[in-house]
């Protein structure tokens, strides 16, 4: 019994050594060595002894060598056939199970580390209610074993301690014998296949060789999902680093051609935070008058307001392409937009501070153990969103701003996303230091501009004034040479007649009828030249206020009735009728007796000599409240708005005046206004063009108070 025992052990160590030479002329796979449980000869006879009467009920029957050969073809297919990995190593694993008759089937891809990252399971269906958990439970105990870098045939797991864990759970397999066989791909080992049986089972050579031959089907299945792993993640890796670009590149064009700092940093929060994919992104500026903010010790803290200028969550985002509309819509979504809050009111930030210029990085879920004693602003929420990551906004080693991106888990964060983050901190630092300056020099610029408006209106001004001065000096010179024309010719004419009226009158022989004329055109022009001395006497003493006043009550309806029958005479070569309109109620006023009677004359004779012949002169005389108003009205030519202005001025007459030889001096309405104004009245004129005719209705309207009488 003994013999047959040692020659059946030589047996096997010849057959798995021709296996082992066999199965390294595949694909240039460096043997394995073969791995034989060591055991006591004693041992091994027992074994065998109780595993003969087992192995005629329990263990199943393996299949043909032809059943291995379309084995490696069936493997083939199903790599062509199938695009997913799982589903591909799932139906290895069932291939290989159902081939060598087992009871379960573990196919493992693993690394470089020989870890596993993908598996594909498959077992008969006396185990399958307990698919999931067994599957777990078998890469524990795949872990767990001598060797798994070469062929390895446990007949009976009883015989090694694997029952316990990693972890120290208890693993209570239901399976008693594994096959392992690692595969191999280029010199590399890049998988694990285990064949499961539940009972004990002694591995034949031919299970060995033919599991060997096999795997080689599998090792290329692997390399292949190894290679599809990598493209896929090739292709991650660039469709990332290009959204990354792509993000860095619209910021900078939105610098470059956006001058709202709003949209900038908006934009550059928003894009950062879906390129990263995180739940929350925050842009929070720092502003002190502090003279210690620029040059601080390192574990100073500043008194320096905290300010959100931007926000995005993963809750208010619009999807689609980043529009100027969606911007100005996440912006309005803004919880916590414009808020502010002291540096020194939130551990967070002061932590963030003091380790700038590197970036902060934590999970509160781990380290709040850090910021026990101090208080984090509730604006960051760090109950629902834990995992916090922020990057400070620096100028010449100032910190003024931070990049905060949060999540609710923690993540590790990989060179690349570090990258972006450095690279967007940059452009907005360097956004917010151009607005500031761009502010600064639009500022220095707009005050400027105003100064120089200022200046512009002043100088404006002053021109205005000299213009104005220059007209009123051009106005005063040519009032002037209008008051000497006139005055020459007020003067010179009555004193031509009066020399020409004394030269008759020396004629020899002259009659008494003539002496008579002439001596009445002497006293006329004489008389007239009296009167013009004497109003222009009087209306410079108007104009210097030195003339009395001698108030009197003054009965208006005898006053003007006494007119009416003066002009009445005066008028009727004219054709001229005097209408007087007076309230039944007498009308008393208080004033200067003779200024009043030398406006109403002024006015009268202006009428007078203006209107048209054969028509009507109205005076009318009312009360208003403790006023007198008093209007002269007649139908004559039209006085243009541009003479209304001007027609109270001294020596100023209306047009074509000269040309109607209508006599006078241009002083009576300007004597009129002087001594309404000395009476503490108004006056004023109005022209009422008649319709389908030249003429107008002319009033000229006397308001006068009640003078009192001093004390």
């Amino acid at each position: 019994m003994i013999k047959r025992v040692n020659q059946k052990i030589a047996a096997t160590y010849s057959i798995r050594n021709k296996s082992r030479l066999r199965a390294s002329k595949n694909l240039g796979v460096v043997p394995p060595r073969l791995s034989v449980l060591e055991q006591p000869l004693e041992s091994s006879i027992n074994r065998l002894s109780q595993a003969a009467p087992l192995q005629k009920n329990l263990i199943k029957l393996m299949p043909n060598r032809k059943d291995f050969r379309e084995l490696g073809q069936q493997i083939n297919q199903i790599v062509v056939q199938s695009s997913d990995p799982e589903m591909m190593l799932k139906q290895i694993s069932q291939a290989w199970g159902e081939a060598f008759a087992v009871d379960c089937c573990l196919v493992i891809a693993v690394d470089e580390a020989l870890q596993p990252h993908q598996t594909g399971y498959w077992s008969s269906e006396e185990l399958f209610s307990s698919t999931t958990l067994l599957q777990f439970q078998l890469i524990d105990a795949i872990l767990l074993l001598p060797n798994r870098t070469e062929l390895l045939a446990i007949d009976d797991l009883k015989t090694l301690e694997i029952q316990k864990s990693s972890q120290g759970q208890d693993l209570s397999l239901p399976v008693q014998s594994v096959l392992s066989i690692p595969t191999y791909f280029q010199g590399k080992q890049n998988g694990l296949i285990t064949l499961w049986r539940l009972y004990p089972y002694q591995w034949r050579d031919y299970d060995l060789e033919s599991a060997q031959i096999a795997a080689e089907s599998v090792a290329i299945a692997l390399a292949q999902i190894a290679q599809a792993k990598a493209i896929a993640s090739l292709k991650r890796v660039i469709n990332t680093s290009t959204q990354h670009q792509n993000a860095i590149n619209e910021l900078t064009m939105a610098s470059r051609n956006t001058p709202d700092l709003t949209q900038i940093l908006q934009l550059a929060i928003s894009r950062t935070s879906q390129s990263l994919q995180v739940e929350r992104g925050l842009i929070i500026t720092l502003k002190s008058s502090d003279l210690l903010f620029k040059n601080r010790p390192k574990q100073f803290i500043p008194k320096a307001k905290v300010t959100v200028v931007s926000e995005w969550n993963s809750n208010s985002d619009l999807g689609g392409t980043t529009t100027l509309n969606n911007l100005n819509q996440s912006v309005n979504n803004s919880i916590a937009l414009n808020q502010s809050f002291w540096l020194s009111e939130c551990a967070l930030c002061q932590q963030a501070f003091i380790n700038a210029p590197e970036p902060l990085t934590l999970n509160f879920n781990d380290d709040f153990k850090v910021f026990e004693q101090s208080e984090v602003n509730p604006l960051f929420n760090i109950t629902s969103l834990p995992a916090v990551m922020m990057f400070p906004l620096e100028n010449q080693g100032t910190t003024f701003g931070f990049l905060l991106i949060q999540n609710s888990t923690a993540r590790t964060w990989q060179v690349e996303e570090l990258t972006l983050l450095k690279l967007v901190s940059v452009q907005v630092s360097t956004a917010i230091i151009q607005n500031q300056t761009l502010r600064q020099v639009q500022n220095l610029v707009d005050e400027r501009t105003a100064q120089l408006q200022g200046s512009l209106e002043v100088q404006s001004k002053l021109y205005e004034k000299t213009r104005q001065q220059i007209d009123q000096l051009r106005q005063t010179n040519k009032l002037k040479d209008d008051f000497i024309d006139t005055i020459s010719h007020e003067l010179r004419t009555p004193l031509t007649s009066m020399n020409l009226a004394i030269r008759m009158l020396r004629t020899p022989g002259i009659s008494n009828e003539r002496k008579v004329k002439y001596l009445d055109i002497l006293e006329q022009q004489c008389n007239q030249e009296i009167n013009l001395i004497t109003d222009l006497l009087r209306l410079q003493k108007l104009e210097s206020n030195q003339t009395p006043l001698n108030l009197q009550s003054i009965k208006i309806s005898s006053k003007l009735n006494d007119l009416v029958e003066m002009y009445t005479e005066t008028w009727s070569e004219k054709g001229l009728a005097i209408t007087v309109n007076l309230p039944q109620k007498p009308l008393l006023l208080q004033t200067d007796a003779d200024s009043f009677d030398r406006i109403l004359h002024e006015l009268l004779t202006n009428a007078g000599k203006y209107a048209l012949y054969d028509t009507s002169v109205i005076l009318q005389a009312i009360t208003q409240g403790d006023r007198i108003v008093i209007s002269v009205t007649n139908i004559g030519a039209e006085i243009l708005p541009e003479d209304a202005t001007y027609i109270f001025d001294k020596f100023r007459r209306g047009h074509g005046v000269t040309d109607q030889a209508i006599k006078g001096t241009g002083l009576g309405l300007a004597l009129v206004k002087s001594l309404v104004q000395h009476l503490n009245g108004t006056i004023e004129v109005t022209s009422i063009p008649i319709e389908q005719s030249s003429s107008a209705q002319v009033c000229f309207t006397l308001t006068l108070p009640q003078l009192p009488v001093a004390n």
